[in-house]
């Protein structure tokens, strides 16, 4: 009722000064017409109106709208007034022909990957002509990047349809954190930041349907070709962050490739056609109903070269790599949360397998023999990651969480492993890192010294079919000196020493010889 009033008594008030606004220019025009000659117009009068006449119009005009303004300000409820803007402003929007989109950066709290995409998409058609373009070298990047400055235009085509893109950046004013030091507090400043995208509205189906998703696809081959390869490790404060806080990032630089590996050549061409059939393969995993990843176990002695064929395999796919240390998890749920936060098109590493599981049992057991009560002052933890865990990470629900992904495990001793871990669909592919081989060592001669033919060679290659050493030691010893003869002549020596100690140590009776080589197994 009150509202009513009130909007009755200032509809009444408005019309009164309105209606004294109109009496007084009316009053205003008397005098002026007393004064100056009557200018008319029509059809067969060309004579314009003075500058003097013009101004004089729109100020009146002005001064009009002032009033009106300050009335309806003053009497005129918020609500109406804000309905009325609206109303005015759909009916001006309406005769208009083209139509805006606004890409946020951010959708609530999530990060928005059309953004992402459109910014990507934007850099390399930045005309020449652009008057101020932005720079900027991304944390751990190696590339410089260019983006539009605020309010910066660009005009684009997409099959015969006009499109003006329109960069758009607002500050807003700075607040303090609540509980900081009232003598030096902290100042939380925010900027919003957001893509205009504005085409004739006859098109919209067009943009939405067929621009959008070349957006997409033209940004994720421009992100593939910019991307600096990452190697995540766990953070020891991740449990006061965010999910997406738990690992810590670096730049992954090994120069590690498939042709520089000392692996027998049929072995790493069908481990690089296997990585090729898994990539083409999306659609594939999706109509079988499987979660789009691989497993791969690599086991042999330490020093055979898993590691570089971990890096290899990232560089070869140009995947990032989650180094996932088991000894440092606490239970099982901090490995489902530790999954979710790894991102897509990454190899997850775990070395060592054979290890952590024993230390997860040891742990078991040693809170088991203490007394109840006791283990909960003791640095032991609460809780453990279990077997059954690690099983569901591999291939139970929690391992779709994500697609394009590759798990490897590494360990010194296979038969420690529990069968249950082997079983096809959790490792897909074991790969045996042995001892080096005449091919592998061809490899490495031609890495380290830059030769392939030499009288020695031979001598070389026929020690290493009856010697057991790792391409570790055979690479220590090649650095050791730039002479090539020299290092030859020391490399001989050094497998002479090691056959001669390993027949001195060979007992009468054993069924097996020492010299007998050893295979490759690969399992596909």
């Amino acid at each position: 009722m009150f509202a009513s009033f009130s909007l009755s008594k200032s509809s009444k008030l408005f019309h009164h000064l309105l209606h004294s606004v109109t009496v007084g220019k009316k009053q205003q025009q008397q005098m002026d017409t007393a004064r100056k000659p009557t200018i008319v117009f029509n059809a067969n009068n060309n004579q314009c109106p003075s500058a003097k006449l013009i101004f004089s119009a729109a100020a009146s005009v002005a001064a009009t709208a002032m009033l009106i303004r300050s009335v309806a300000k003053d009497f005129v409820p918020l609500e109406l007034r804000d309905y009325i803007f609206f109303k005015i402003k759909n009916l001006i929007l309406s005769f208009r022909s083209e139509i805006t989109l606004v890409i946020e950066e951010f959708d609530g709290l999530n990060e928005n990957l059309l953004y992402k995409a459109a910014e990507l998409y934007l850099e390399p058609t930045i005309p020449p002509d652009t008057k101020r373009i932005k720079l900027a070298l991304p944390k751990r990047q190696g590339k410089i990047s260019f983006s539009l400055e605020s309010n910066e235009e660009i005009v684009d085509n997409f099959n015969g349809v006009q499109v003006k893109w329109r960069f758009v950046s607002k500050n807003f004013p700075p607040k303090n954190i609540p509980g900081s030091d009232p003598y030096n507090p902290l100042l939380l400043t925010t900027e919003a930041r957001f893509f205009e995208l504005s085409f004739h509205k006859k098109h919209k189906e067009t943009i939405l349907n067929n621009y959008m998703q070349h957006i997409l696809e033209i940004s994720k081959d421009l992100e593939e070709e910019k991307k600096t390869l990452k190697l995540f490790t766990l953070k020891s404060d991740r449990y006061s962050g965010r999910i997406g806080d738990m690992w810590q990032a670096l730049n992954l630089d090994h120069p590690a490739t498939f042709q520089t590996l000392a692996m027998d050549s049929d072995l790493k061409r069908k481990i690089m056609l296997d990585l090729d059939r898994f990539m083409k393969r999306k659609e594939y995993y999706k109509r079988v109903g499987k979660a789009w990843k691989r497993g791969y176990l690599l086991f042999g002695p330490p020093g055979t070269g898993k590691s570089s064929l971990i890096a290899a395999m990232a560089n070869y796919l140009n995947f990032d790599v989650y180094d996932l240390e088991l000894t440092e998890i606490k239970g099982d749920s901090e490995l489902r949360k530790l999954l979710i936060s790894t991102g897509n098109k990454s190899i997850i590493v775990v070395e060592d397998i054979d290890c952590s599981l024993e230390f997860q049992d040891r742990l078991a057991q040693t809170r088991a023999m203490m007394p109840q009560g006791l283990h909960r002052h003791m640095q032991v933890p609460q809780q453990q990651m279990t077997l059954s865990g690690l099983l569901n990470f591999i291939d139970g629900l929690w391992s779709s969480c994500g697609e394009e992904r590759i798990i490897v495990f590494t360990t010194n001793h296979k038969d420690r492993l529990d069968p249950a871990l082997l079983r096809p669909g959790r490792i897909d592919v074991q790969i045996h890192m042995s001892y080096i081989t005449p091919c592998g060592f061809k490899m490495l001669a031609s890495n380290y010294l830059g030769i392939t033919e030499h009288p020695q060679l031979l001598e070389i290659e026929e020690l290493l079919k009856t010697t057991k050493v790792t391409p570790a030691e055979v690479g220590e010893l090649l650095m050791k000196d730039e002479g090539t003869e020299k290092v030859l002549q020391g490399l001989i020596q050094f497998l002479q020493t090691t056959l001669s100690d390993a027949a001195a140590e060979l007992q009468p009776g054993m069924s097996q010889q020492y010299g007998e080589k050893v295979g490759r197994d690969l399992f596909l």
